[in-house]
């Protein structure tokens, strides 16, 4: 039995600690604050409750797993799962919308075709074909093995498939997202639609890899759900697994610094309070989160962290009034200004965009509210990280939130602003910056560092490390790094 000491309880921390301890180790685990999650937490006030981090699951089936192998039980024993349809309704610049289906190829087809005219669903058909053949390529070594040795291949290669081109003869490879949006889907709405799950994660479209396809396609094959009570439901029954195989929780304990000795991880400190010594804790394994000061890269693996992600901004807006029966549970309003959001966001001068692409969640969900006659929304925009967000930013994103639920300002109780300052403080990221997935292409800039590192028994666990930001990556950091522990370096993954 090894000892393991875990540095922070986000959830591909808490994913790990839970296989690591079934596995027979001893698991502690020390958190900076004083609860468990992560990003994922909650708000609640006036009997009224939000989600502050993710606010629906994509590919389910990862958490299904660990609940499964740590305990031979299903995971909608412990909370209740609900699929969202639709999936998504969008409403664009220039009125039209779309609201579609949940994991349906030929139900989205089909509305795409109603709402915005002949040929649209089809060419988002013929796309979704070559962003499976992505995601095929890329599936086991992005997020279901550890990260290759020669990791340079996936930099190098884009798994997105070329398009021929009938005219010419050849075959034309769409390099960003941003060049599949206007070679392939051609309607502004569409390259809206694609661009939307890349903006989501803090990614540029213009250049954001081509193979950031698989970010609809998983959404679109293994669909949208959503954790009865709120996606804080799925950390509270995570962390419950934990204590029942016996991990244990040291709280307010911030780790300034992982031990080494004769070049192996023995231990970690933690600060001290103020009285000059700090809490020595010894360990055969220490689980850090990427970034963690003083990680070293194995000698072969120098991929960065990755850099100048932005945040989010989001507004908790508690209604009067129910929810109407019939709403989407989530909306994208997207901007009307793409390259002036784009430029705020990427460019030379960063700030918060006058014309932001927003997401608003309306979860029915009577645990969310006091009762019937009230509401609780989530309002979200990307902003760059460490901003300060000026009063009248906050003004607009709920102005854009105004098209998806009519009446809003009249039903307005009261609101709650959630800064890219409040997301460090919990988080601990750098100016509240959001990871997004690994990616394949650009060079490997949207790779992230393996989970072992340069020093023997310490490895990094969660959205800064290998396979990267996201609930489901989470959870597959954590099935990575504890198949690293358990079976040693030649461990490759789930068959």
């Amino acid at each position: 039995m090894a000892r393991i000491a875990v540095i922070g309880a986000g959830m591909g921390a808490l994913a790990a600690a839970a296989r690591l301890a079934v596995a027979g180790h001893r698991v502690v685990v020390y958190e900076r604050t004083e609860t468990y999650g992560g990003a994922v937490r909650r708000f609640e006030r006036d009997g009224f409750a939000f989600d502050t981090g993710p606010g629906l699951l994509p590919l389910p089936a990862v958490w299904r797993d660990l609940f499964v192998k740590t305990g031979k039980e299903p995971l909608e024993d412990r909370v209740e799962l609900v699929q969202v349809d639709p999936s998504a309704r969008h409403v664009f610049a220039d009125g039209a919308e779309v609201a579609l289906p949940n994991a349906s190829r030929a139900g989205v087809v089909a509305a795409l075709e109603e709402s915005l005219g002949a040929g649209a669903g089809r060419r988002w058909g013929d796309f979704l074909v070559r962003a499976r053949e992505a995601w095929d390529r890329t599936r086991r070594p992005l997020l279901e093995e550890p990260l290759w040795a020669d990791w340079s291949v996936l930099g190098e290669r884009e798994p997105y498939p070329s398009v021929p081109h009938k005219r010419l003869l050849r075959t034309r490879r769409a390099g960003t997202l941003a060049e599949v949006g206007a070679w392939e889907l051609r309607d502004a709405r569409l390259a809206a639609l694609l661009e939307s799950h890349a903006l989501a994660y803090g990614l540029d479209p213009r250049v954001t890899p081509a193979s950031a396809a698989v970010l609809p396609y998983m959404e679109h094959a293994f669909g949208m759900w959503y954790v009865r009570g709120g996606m804080r439901e799925l950390a509270r029954a995570v962390y419950e697994r934990c204590v029942a195989r016996r991990v244990e929780f040291v709280f307010g304990a911030e780790v300034t610094r992982v031990l080494e000795k004769d070049g192996r991880a023995v231990g970690v400190e933690s600060a001290d309070g103020g009285s000059g010594e700090g809490t020595v804790a010894e360990a055969d394994f220490v689980l850090a989160p990427g970034g963690f000061p003083g990680l070293a890269p194995r000698a072969h693996d120098e991929v960065p962290p990755q850099a100048g992600l932005p945040s989010r901004l989001t507004v908790l807006l508690a209604l009067r009034g129910g929810r109407p029966e019939g709403a989407a549970h989530r909306t994208v309003v997207h901007t009307d200004d793409r390259e002036g959001e784009l430029e705020s966001l990427f460019g030379t001068a960063p700030g918060a965009p006058a014309s932001p692409t927003v997401t608003v969640l309306r979860p029915d969900d009577p645990a969310l509210v006091p009762d019937s006659g009230h509401e609780a929304v989530a309002v979200s925009c990307v902003v760059p990280a460490g901003a300060d967000v000026p009063a009248d930013a906050v003004e607009r994103l709920i102005d854009a939130a105004g098209r998806a639920v009519p009446g809003l300002r009249d039903r307005l109780l009261w609101r709650e602003v959630r800064t890219p300052a409040v997301v460090a403080d919990e988080t601990g990221a750098a100016g509240g910056a959001v990871p997004a997935p690994a990616l394949a292409a650009a060079g490997g800039r949207l790779l992230h560092p393996s989970n072992s590192t340069g020093v023997e028994g310490l490895y990094t666990v969660g959205g800064w490390s290998h396979p990267g930001g996201g609930l489901p990556h989470a959870g597959m950091s954590g099935a990575l790094v504890s198949g690293l522990i358990v079976e040693g370096p030649e461990f490759r993954g789930s068959q």
